[in-house]
């Protein structure tokens, strides 16, 4: 096997929304793979962009403005897009939950205060705790399904959190049957998951049926512990999972693990 394609010969299930894949697809590519492109989620709109709106329109009332994900950052820039004063301006501190969502802020011309080591809501929680003083009020921009981990871990220090959805996901049913077609062929080497949305969509898109007995010849790799916990939820294990919990970090764990390893006998 060439060392520098190391996925060579294997075929890769990518599970994350079309509009975000082509970054982990190109890396994917690069160590050789053979990347199917199958989101298990599509994100829309909010029910309501009103929550959102008023929060931009007292952003400078907010002590920190928190985002989770490169999703809210391009909700926030399209809604501040549409006021008067859109450009970068002096305003809150910024706290974002890893390295991706940080650039996607440098993009708007702003920098993150905070970075978190552990790149998922309890890290961020703790990188926070002692820079959230009680009283502050603090804007979090995040899913509308997302977990309430780290609003009550500031809550619980005082702060005064407003949580304002920027998206929502819904399940993208239109490539059901090719995927349990490719499963039950046993034509896919790995299966990728990026987030537990796209974990639990995995999993929607083929009840009835038992995940377990299609998947249990595929490598299952997730983008860091949560996820793994939402796949073990649906009755999966997640053999890969890097230590640092991102795009390039899951790309290379799931090379490094096919590495030296012969190609199987798929069809």
């Amino acid at each position: 096997m060439n060392a520098a394609r190391p996925l060579a010969g294997r075929r890769v299930l990518v599970t994350r929304p079309r509009a975000q894949a082509a970054r982990f697809v190109a890396l994917l590519e690069a160590y050789g793979a053979e990347v199917v492109a199958m989101p298990t989620i599509r994100l829309g709109p909010p029910d309501d962009w009103r929550p959102l709106d008023d929060a931009l329109a007292a952003l400078d009332a907010f002590r920190w403005l928190v985002f989770t994900s490169v999703n809210g950052v391009a909700a926030f820039r399209e809604r501040l897009a549409g006021r008067a004063a859109s450009g970068p301006r002096p305003g809150p501190a910024i706290a974002v939950i890893g390295p991706e969502t940080a650039r996607a802020v440098r993009e708007l011309g702003l920098e993150a205060a905070v970075v978190p080591g552990e790149y998922r809501a309890e890290g961020l929680a703790d990188a926070l705790a002692g820079r959230v003083a009680p009283g502050d009020r603090v804007l979090l921009v995040r899913a509308a399904e997302a977990r309430d981990v780290l609003p009550r871990a500031l809550e619980a220090r005082g702060a005064r959190v407003t949580v304002v959805p920027a998206y929502r996901t819904a399940l993208a049913r239109e490539g059901a049957e090719r995927l349990v077609a490719l499963l039950e062929e046993r034509r896919l080497d790995a299966l990728t998951f990026t987030s537990s949305s796209t974990a639990r969509g995995f999993a929607e898109l083929l009840a009835p049926r038992d995940p377990r007995a299609l998947v249990g010849h595929a490598v299952v790799a997730a983008i860091g512990p949560v996820t793994a916990a939402t796949l073990a939820e649906v009755g999966l294990s997640a053999t890969v999972v890097p230590s640092d919990y991102t795009i390039p970090a899951l790309a290379a764990a799931l090379a490094a693990h096919f590495q030296g390893a012969p190609a199987g006998g798929r069809g």
